[in-house]
């Protein structure tokens, strides 16, 4: 079946026999689907007192979850499952922890949403009713997450289609396509649009339906640059190819492809059986390439875990989260154990946890001297032994911010070994004091606790004990607090637990206090943290020293506690002096979080890149401020056309006059002589097309590709206020491919935006 007679199928199945989930591919006939279908009563968490029943079923659409309010019908509630980050069977919430029993943990769950939406906390009638909602749920995502990009965009184009048939009764009236297009982000005067109904309506009957629907599905996203470029290439009856194919993989995707290469891509991507049979791609087959894992600008190669994981952890940049335990500011805002979830979930490989003496004798977590909520410190340790190799295998650093009593410590202390248990490392590698770190891969499926030690690594070998009892008190809250006073005061000594004391492996908390000092006293596993300013100063006054230092130790990096509002600083300039623990608030959107999620896109989204070889070897003396000649100069040229966009989202569902005027601009980030940004026009009302074409062509120069980041970002322009972000891409320079690409766009919570792209033409030449 061709994908475009598979299109008319869908439309007309979806828009004719909503009720049937067969759209659900593979899903025909599942029971937990039918049950979900139905629809049961579920009881809605809030509060201890706010327990309230409600109804709740999958709409016909197969996508759409429907709760009853039981207000006379007055305003349906509903949600579409793409909004759905997780959902998880069990007590596994803050709220069902708090105002349920664990008598009724077998009947809970919850759905955890995308963005900053509240989870929704649930209780079914019975064990095997929460079985059927959490198993029928977890397959419809499933099933969603599998789609490619064009049945992705053919699923929005039909959920919009039904929301604007407000009748249902599966035709279109001219009222309900004016409706459509502003749904989908497209603002058309009259005159267009009786012109577009029209040309589709066949039959003459006022209304569009079936294979006119389908014809209008076409008029909209029909593009032509697609149809240029195919033209040049299909020089075979009017098609590709095995052989066009291969000149194009060749000639404009700068491909080392063979003539296996391009056969593979079409029995992967051509719907059609006879072109298939004959070797051909069809313009619908090069589409699907072009939308899908090859034809994307992240290259494949670089997708999955692709790096050398053998080497020192000090030898690797290190996904690192600060104030772990927040889910908006540091001043007022809820602590939370989700907030540990979604940062491991997101591949953080160093979480924080700020520890203080709670009730009841228990430690707690918060933001100290602030107004901040606090959990349980027994409750994130449960989380993080759920959730820390979820994402990724390789280790995770627990840094601790202790200022507990010694009774308390000690029980932190029990709490880790007891509850993380062989995951927890307790004992060094090996059988001699270590003179470098280990690998990652030698600490795969480990929990490292990064803290303060009363001795040195020697005595975990030779079982000494040392009569100390306690260490200098160097604490990031305090030293906050004195920024914010402006005040200095004398470093105070805390008694610390040896049971704790104990558990400090291979990053052991010291103070810095110059590099020769280091040099001269600083073991492997010894590490310092540096404040923002502090390590700003060392990077743009002291680089190369401090990259010599950071082949040998690490270095953790945190905000300035004057950040009050939990914003974050640049990690480029960090990552540029070979900083590798760079922690950043991660429930704070922005550039900064989009930098920190691009820089770790690549390898398997393992939360650990390995530096740059002239990072890690003693032998250079690379300085990010001033180019000189080295193994790091690798001057190349970057073209970057940025073509058109796709499907881009409203911003303000509310408003349906609410039309973007979109324009793009290409950010380069790296060394400071790489830092570079062009923009395009902005296009009005998003034109008439469904598809903003800018055609605009900008040129970069590079000087170290190895550090270097380019970020595409999407924005409605705005004369009179801020411009509004639309979405974003960002990745490494040595991880883009050349050619005509398709760049998916992501939210400002770094999740997809569906069937959101934009087009560009890349080409990365040597001077």
């Amino acid at each position: 079946m061709s994908a475009e007679k598979g299109l008319e199928k869908n439309t007309q199945e979806s828009l004719e026999d909503g009720q049937k989930n067969g759209k659900h591919k593979g899903l025909e006939g599942d029971a937990s689907l039918q049950f979900l279908s139905k629809g049961s009563d579920l009881t809605k968490v809030k509060s201890n007192k706010w327990k309230k029943k409600r109804f709740y079923r999958l709409m016909d659409d197969g996508h759409t979850i429907w709760k009853e309010t039981h207000k006379g019908f007055k305003k349906d509630h509903t949600f579409s499952i793409e909004e759905i980050d997780s959902v998880r069977l069990g007590r596994q919430s803050d709220g069902l922890r708090k105002y349920t029993d664990r008598a009724v943990e077998d009947r809970c769950f919850s759905i955890f949403f995308k963005g900053k939406r509240k989870n929704l906390d649930l209780i079914a009638s019975t064990k095997e009713d929460t079985r059927k909602w959490v198993s029928g749920l977890e397959k419809i995502i499933t099933n969603m997450h599998s789609l490619n990009s064009q049945q992705k965009s053919e699923h929005w184009i039909i959920s919009c289609m039904k929301k604007a048939d407000k009748n249902s009764d599966n035709r279109m009236n001219m009222k309900e396509v004016k409706r459509f297009l502003r749904q989908i982000n497209m603002e058309v005067d009259d005159t267009y649009a009786a012109m577009l109904f029209q040309k589709c309506d066949t039959s003459r009957s006022g209304t569009l339906e079936g294979e006119e629907i389908k014809h209008f599905y076409d008029l909209l996203t029909h593009r032509e640059e697609i149809d240029v470029i195919y033209k040049k290439y299909a020089k075979t009856g009017g098609e590709m190819s095995a052989n066009d194919l291969l000149n194009f993989l060749q000639k404009e995707q700068r491909e080392e492809a063979s003539m296996n290469d391009a056969l593979k891509l079409i029995d992967k991507y051509e719907p059609d059986p006879t072109a298939q049979q004959n070797k051909h791609m069809t313009k619908d087959g090069f589409l699907g390439y072009l939308t899908h894992l090859e034809g994307l600008i992240l290259n494949p190669a670089h997708v999955g875990l692709y790096q050398d994981m053998r080497q020192p952890l000090t030898d690797y940049f290190i996904s690192s989260s600060h104030n772990t335990y927040l889910m908006q500011d540091q001043l007022k805002g809820p602590s939370s154990t989700e907030a540990y979830i979604r940062a491991l979930l997101k591949s953080c490989r160093c979480v924080e946890l700020d520890c203080w003496d709670g009730p009841n004798g228990e430690p707690i977590i918060y933001h100290g001297y602030t107004l901040t909520s606090k959990v349980l410190f027994r409750d994130v340790i449960k989380a993080i032994k759920e959730y820390a190799f979820k994402a990724s295998e390789y280790p995770v650093i627990l840094s601790l911010e202790n200022h507990c009593s010694v009774e308390q410590q000690k029980l932190m202390a029990h709490h880790m070994t007891s509850i993380l248990g062989s995951a927890l490392l307790t004992r060094p590698l090996g059988k001699e004091i270590p003179t470098c770190l280990p690998s990652p891969e030698e600490l795969k499926g480990k929990i490292l606790v990064k803290g303060k030690r009363l001795n040195k690594l020697d005595a975990a070998f030779n079982n000494n004990t040392e009569d100390a009892d306690s260490v200098s008190e160097e604490d990031e809250a305090a030293e906050a607090k004195q920024e914010e006073q402006g005040t200095k005061t004398k470093k105070k000594k805390m008694k610390l637990a040896k049971e704790l004391s104990d558990l400090v492996i291979y990053c052991k908390s010291v103070h810095f206090t110059s590099f020769e000092h280091s040099r001269k006293n600083q073991a492997c596993y010894e590490m310092a943290s540096f404040k923002e300013s502090k390590a700003k100063n060392l990077a743009e006054n002291s680089a190369t020293e401090y990259m010599h230092h950071n082949m040998e130790k690490l270095s953790r990096i945190y905000p300035a506690g004057s950040r009050t509002d939990s914003s974050n600083y640049n990690p480029v300039t960090m990552w540029n002096s070979g900083c590798q623990i760079v922690a950043l608030n991660f429930q704070t959107t922005g550039k900064e979080m989009d930098l920190n999620q691009g820089r770790f896109l690549p390898n398997g989204k393992s939360g650990y890149i390995l530096k740059p070889e002239f990072m890690r070897n003693p032998d250079f003396q690379f300085n990010p401020n001033m180019i000189t000649p080295g193994r790091w100069l690798k001057k190349k040229i970057l073209h970057i056309m940025v073509i058109s966009a796709q499907q881009l989202p409203k911003l303000n569902k509310d408003k349906a006059k609410s039309i973007v005027d979109p324009f793009v601009k290409v950010d380069i980030y790296g060394v400071p002589a790489d830092r570079a940004s062009s923009q395009t026009s902005y296009i009005n009302d998003n034109g008439k097309c469904f598809n903003p074409s800018w055609n605009q062509n900008f040129q970069f120069i590079i000087q170290v590709p190895d550090l270097a980041m380019v970020r595409f970002l999407v924005e409605d322009y705005d004369a009179a206020s801020h411009n509004d972000f639309i979405g974003q891409y960002t990745l490494p320079f040595t991880s883009m491919q050349n050619g005509y690409r398709h760049i998916p766009l992501l939210t400002k919570n770094g999740d997809v935006i569906p069937s959101a792209k934009l087009f560009v033409h890349v080409m990365v030449l040597d001077p």
